[in-house]
């Protein structure tokens, strides 16, 4: 049998690889909130089974933790907003103290630096002006974009009652359109990345959580106005790994620098952002999280700059549990390991770094 040559091989894959993404950026509206679903269904699940197991009907059970979520969400989303209709009231005050902070900054660089602004107002003191100018119409865009989608997250309550109404089926499905020889490895694949999803939704959902409060006591703590508002926006900036961190300590620390008359405030900001990314990725993320998903840190930034580039936000936050289940079907199938073993964090051991190994590099001769 004649091969197929690697060129064609290496086109039709990918051919394949265009149409898939194309497709899921095409179809965004209907796929994200479906997958954002299964995702919340696995959160939700260990509720639903509890409830089940104590004798309520599943289709009661699944109601009643749907509610419970949704319950959640909408006293969230209330604070959220009672925080934020306070701070856009005070936005024209914090512009002015802005404004009059930059202009200060404007006129120590022309003294200085012999820089002279005056033609235009100083362009940072012009582009302060629009920002500010366009935050006072943020909300009214962000409630249009709402209502522009208010089904597709409308659907969503619809998607995770069905999912968990209908789990055992979806899995009774699997096992029938694959032959019985191997039953038991797809089985495995299925509990495997249930149980990972689970863990990992869990685990995330608690580190934030945690966060919440870590945050908003510390900007409290610093001096920060708004604290609780901007303390809880930076921890759920943190469902995105990596990138996360870096996002929402630049919002507390943007308004602390603009519209506080010292900028040890700010300072303060940074430190304390220092301090509660040293105890998320040392302590609260290991010991929660754990290593439910192991995909290696290249990898996952990879993943996380394409799902934003795909699916926004949604697709940032997806993309690791994804990967993770990826990586399971990879360890199942013998012909895919070396993909698992891509993705996976083995292979480098001997470069990590461990406190044995700072003591040696740091002690050895003592």
């Amino acid at each position: 049998m004649r091969k197929t040559p690697l060129i064609i091989k290496a086109t039709f894959t990918l051919l394949f690889i265009i149409l898939l993404f194309y497709g899921m950026i095409q179809a965004r509206a209907f796929l994200y909130p479906l997958a954002l679903g299964v995702f919340f269904s696995y959160l939700l699940y260990p509720i639903a089974d509890f409830l089940e197991k104590k004798g309520l009907h599943r289709i009661l059970a699944t109601f009643f933790t749907i509610i419970l979520g949704l319950g959640v969400i909408l006293g969230v989303s209330l604070l959220i907003y009672s925080q934020l209709k306070n701070f856009m009231n005070d936005l024209p005050a914090m512009k002015d103290q802005a404004l009059k902070h930059i202009e200060g900054l404007e006129n120590f660089l022309e003294q200085r630096l012999g820089m002279n602004s005056s033609e235009n107002e100083g362009m940072v003191t012009s582009n302060v002006k629009g920002i500010f100018q366009s935050a006072s119409g943020m909300m009214g865009s962000i409630f249009a974009a709402t209502t522009g989608t208010v089904f597709t997250f409308a659907i969503l309550p619809v998607y995770i009652f069905c999912i968990l109404f209908y789990r055992n089926k979806f899995k009774k499905f699997l096992l029938l359109v694959v032959p019985d020889r191997i039953h038991n490895k797809v089985e495995s694949i299925i509990n495997d990345s249930s149980d990972v999803i689970k863990k990992y939704m869990a685990g995330i959902f608690t580190v934030v959580l945690i966060l919440c409060f870590l945050n908003t006591i510390g900007l409290f703590i610093v001096g920060v106005k708004y604290a609780l508002l901007l303390g809880v926006l930076s921890a759920f900036f943190n469902l995105i790994p990596y990138f996360g961190t870096l996002i929402g300590g630049s919002i507390p620390f943007l308004v602390a620098l603009l519209t506080n008359e010292s900028p040890q405030i700010a300072f303060g900001v940074v430190v304390l952002f220092i301090i509660i990314q040293f105890l998320e990725n040392n302590i609260l993320t290991p010991n929660i999280t754990g290593g439910n998903v192991s995909i290696n840190p290249f990898i996952t930034i990879l993943s996380i700059i394409i799902g934003g580039l795909v699916w926004g936000v949604p697709g940032m936050f997806m993309v690791v549990p994804f990967l993770g289940v990826v990586k399971i079907v990879c360890d199942h199938v013998e012909e895919w390991k070396p993909y698992s073993f891509l993705l996976g964090n083995s292979g480098t051991e001997k470069h990590s770094l461990s406190w044995e190994r700072i003591k040696k590099m740091f002690f050895s001769g003592k």
